[in-house]
């Protein structure tokens, strides 16, 4: 499983990778966390509202600070 983390480094953007490195351990899933700061790379997944988490290329998350228990939702689906 590939998460992604977008945000421009913000304190939101900063709690959402806290959160999501919080929920992966909690579920015990295999997953690579990656953070993307570079805001072409934000725009090219036509997010327009910070912070914002994509899990295998599917937007979950934009413009809102999900908690890590509604993000470990996010993996069983």
């Amino acid at each position: 499983m590939k998460i992604e983390v977008l945000g421009t480094g913000c304190p939101k953007c900063k709690k959402l990778l806290e959160h999501t490195e919080k929920a992966v351990k909690e579920s015990k899933v295999k997953a690579q966390i990656v953070k993307i700061e570079d805001i072409e790379q934000i725009i090219g997944y036509g997010v327009m509202s910070t912070p914002a988490l994509v899990i295998d290329g599917v937007i979950k998350s934009s413009g809102r600070l999900p908690s890590a228990e509604e993000i470990a939702t996010w993996f069983k689906n």
